[in-house]
């Protein structure tokens, strides 16, 4: 069952993804460049290491000096990740409520387990 999540970010998917071919970041169809999503991908990992570097240095973002710079790079990273679902036409928002859901019953991802001696801590 889709919760009004799903729905939500697979609009804003498309919106991001529809704004971005109108000004220009895509090609006519993201199939028509075979490096077009590996290089989406890079640009994704970049965002999460701007992130990285941000966090490590306490630093404020340079162009919203009033949010720490890590904020506004995963909401970069969140950015690129739904310009690419939109561009591929992926469902997302039903792909992470199904991973949601699959994870709540991992016996991994319980508190019990996790704590346990040789339990998976990150």
């Amino acid at each position: 069952m889709k919760t009004h999540y799903a729905s939500v970010i697979n609009e804003l998917s498309s919106e991001i993804y529809e704004n971005n071919v109108k000004v220009g970041w895509w090609p006519k169809s993201p199939d028509s460049d075979h490096n077009i999503v590996p290089a989406k991908l890079c640009l994704i990992h970049s965002e999460v290491s701007e992130a990285m570097e941000g966090h490590r240095k306490s630093l404020m973002d340079d162009k919203l000096p009033h949010r720490p710079m890590c904020e506004v790079e995963l909401a970069d990273v969140i950015i690129r990740v739904l310009d690419l679902a939109g561009a591929l036409g992926y469902d997302l928002g039903g792909a992470i409520q199904e991973k949601r859901d699959y994870n709540a019953q991992r016996a991994d991802h319980k508190l019990s387990v996790r704590t346990a001696l040789n339990g998976k801590t990150y």
